[in-house]
């Protein structure tokens, strides 16, 4: 845990292009991420399954730990609300996430009660600990993203929550649907964890969300959504004419993906 904490202080700009399987997660690395992060939408829906905590929770860390067999750099894992109200069955399935390598994790408080989230993070810690291990706890509020305060009062709103869940035992604050730059700077200012934002319309370039002080930049679903969409129109093309489209020239080569998964 202690590399991907690393990660977090503030020298560069963590980039987590966020990952939905094994395959994807290591073509990320490939490409040179630091580190690899799951979008949990990307994976309930590469599993069959829609997003909001509807994928089983052992499929959730079966694809965790099938990502963790292929890759070298630390691995964080999006769990949403952990999978289960009662914040010792979420302790308990994070320490299976820790057993097949897994780093860090988000964990969301959602519709829920901040309290809820607070109480999740002490447990996970408090077993962590039993066990001898550590895990990096980014907590997601979703203030922004789903207008839990309103507008004006967002940034008191996150900054309120910040301060429960540190003192449960938080190490990170995930604030996606922020954007505008005097509310980022305020929450970097206040809410004293490391803070993640989400690429989203409107949000300043990299470099600018450096300067302010973010510590980490997630693609959120969007990489998964845009691939799911070139897909469905190649193979509607393909079904319509028996020809796949353009795209197909710019197909990554068979011999590149397959030396992604060959032992050296």
């Amino acid at each position: 845990m202690s590399a991907f904490k690393q990660l977090h202080d503030g020298n560069q700009l963590l980039h987590l292009p966020n990952a939905w399987d094994a395959g994807s997660a290591r073509l990320f690395e490939s490409l040179g991420a630091a580190a690899i992060a799951t979008t949990s939408a990307g994976v309930a829906w590469a599993q069959g399954y829609a997003d909001n905590d509807h994928l089983p929770v052992d499929s959730a860390i079966a694809v965790a730990a099938n990502i963790a067999r292929v890759i070298k750099v630390p691995l964080s894992v999006d769990f949403e609300n952990g999978y289960a109200a009662e914040p010792e069955q979420v302790a308990r399935h994070v320490l299976r996430l820790i057993h097949v390598g897994v780093a860090g994790i988000n964990l969301e408080d959602g519709n829920d009660a901040p309290s809820l989230l607070a109480d999740k993070i002490r447990a996970i810690k408090a077993l962590a600990a039993q066990s001898g291990h550590d895990i990096f706890i980014n907590t997601r509020t979703d203030v922004y993203l789903k207008g839990l305060a309103p507008e004006g009062q967002r940034v008191a709103e996150v900054l309120q929550r910040a301060r429960l869940y540190k003192d449960a035992g938080a190490d990170g604050l995930f604030v996606p649907g922020i954007c505008q730059v005097d509310e980022i700077k305020a929450v970097v200012a206040g809410a004293g964890l490391p803070l993640n934002v989400m690429d989203w319309p409107g949000l300043p370039p990299a470099g600018e969300l450096h300067r302010l002080g973010v510590a980490r930049l997630s693609a959120g679903s969007g990489i998964s959504q845009a691939l799911w969409s070139v897909a469905a129109g190649m193979a509607k093309g393909f079904i319509d004419s028996g020809n796949a489209g353009p795209l197909i020239a710019k197909a990554m080569p068979y011999g590149d993906l397959q030396a992604l998964f060959l032992k050296p």
